[in-house]
């Protein structure tokens, strides 16, 4: 008889495990090393409003390319072959652009940087349902909580570093943490080399057809826009709440600053709990609602009542986004086999930071437009209204496999 117990977490597969953690911590360092140094790097290399703001979209865009092209990647190659060349591409970008001299340098060095962190963004869900199947929730619940952290950090060490050293050498340290996410998945490609005939018989035959036809399945489409929504709002949150708060709450630069940091932290303790959750709950409808909940309170207290209660507004709309954990979950709660997690990890990121390259720049338009922030918010709150049918759908136990393939 087969022995079905779950095995410890760390058993027989710790490289694999220290590795998932260190590429999270990876995926968003990229995205905030250069806005806190903004100033100093434009003293060597010219950067404008519209520079800036072309580096601002290459994040959302990076995503969802590396998501539509990183399934078709990872059956060619392999998810940790993949995943180690996705390394290395970042650290190719952190080095070119801590050694740029012009600003077409520094986009390439971000656009490289940014489309490795898209890869891996795609593959540590099919990563992690083949090395601990039996701890999903737990250790996406980890590197989910990493990810964020690795937002964080650049803001904080960024501009201390580039008074100390100057700014090539607070962008060139990224490298240096890259690397060392390397190493784990050498360590892993070298131990499973002798082990290749084994460890592919563990995974199902690539599904040409599934990886075809998977905008066919309705499961990856009311995912992929669930997932969507989230990164629509962050991005917009991330790119306008400041001017927001300054002009209709009356808060100062700063205030608004430590505000949109509390919207950041909002997103720690959805990482810890949310994905266990998912894992536990026979029904998560409730769950999804519930986030769905939390942005149009948020909202609306922005809209009504700006400047009452404003950090709870803020802090609402900071917890809506408990949908980006969920959906990384249900990714692999949603597909029976690792090449199906590889395609509807790709499919699902592909479309959603497609959605979320629209947030920014929407709310900018309607702000410009209208000159106030209402037509904006309402925007907002009409994309969370229209998620609630997918929020719910999302919520049925299928399978994408069961809807593409023949019986």
């Amino acid at each position: 008889m087969t022995d079905t117990r779950p095995v410890p977490l760390w058993a027989g597969r710790s490289m694999a495990l220290l590795g998932i953690v260190l590429v999270a911590l990876n995926l968003r360092t990229a995205v905030a090393a250069i806005s806190p140094i903004a100033a100093q790097i434009g003293a060597d290399v010219p950067l404008g409003a519209v520079a800036l703001g072309i580096i601002g979209m290459v994040p959302p865009i990076a995503f969802a390319l590396s998501g539509i092209f990183g399934a078709y990647g990872a059956r060619k190659v392999g998810l940790e072959r993949l995943l180690a060349i996705a390394i290395v591409s970042m650290i190719a970008g952190h080095l070119l652009r801590a050694a740029a001299t012009s600003y077409p340098v520094l986009l390439v060095g971000s656009v490289l940087a940014l489309a490795g962190a898209g890869v891996g963004n795609v593959l540590l869900p099919p990563i992690v349902k083949r090395y601990f199947p039996d701890q999903i929730g737990l250790v996406t619940s980890l590197y989910v909580t990493v990810m964020s952290l690795g937002a964080s950090v650049p803001a904080l060490v960024s501009a201390p570093i580039a008074d100390s050293g100057g700014w090539r050498l607070s962008l060139a340290v990224w490298s240096v943490l890259a690397l060392g996410s390397l190493v784990p998945w050498v360590v892993v490609i070298v131990q499973h080399r002798r082990e290749k005939a084994a460890l592919e018989s563990d995974v199902e035959p690539p599904h040409e057809r599934l990886s075809g036809s998977i905008w066919r399945s309705p499961t990856a489409w009311t995912l992929a826009v669930v997932f969507g929504l989230p990164s629509f709002h962050a991005y917009a949150v991330f790119a306008w709440l400041p001017q927001l708060l300054v002009d209709s709450a009356g808060v100062s630069r700063i205030n608004a600053g430590a505000l949109l940091a509390l919207f950041g932290i909002m997103g720690l303790p959805a990482a810890l709990i949310v994905p266990v959750l998912v894992i536990r709950l026979h029904n998560v409808r409730g769950l999804m609602l519930a986030g769905l909940a939390a942005f149009v309170i948020g909202y609306l207290g922005l809209l009504l009542a700006p400047s009452t209660l404003t950090w709870l507004w803020v802090a609402l709309v900071g917890a809506g986004p408990l949908l980006f954990p969920a959906c990384l979950t249900l990714i692999n709660l949603r597909s029976r086999s690792h090449e199906g997690s590889v395609v509807l990890s790709g499919f699902v990121q592909g479309i959603g930071y497609s959605i979320g390259a629209l947030g920014p720049l929407l709310v900018g338009i309607l702000h410009s437009v209208t000159g106030s922030w209402t037509a904006p918010l309402l925007l907002l709150l009409a994309t969370v209204l229209a998620c609630a049918v997918p929020a719910v759908l999302v919520g049925r136990r299928t399978f994408v496999e069961d809807e593409l393939l023949p019986h």
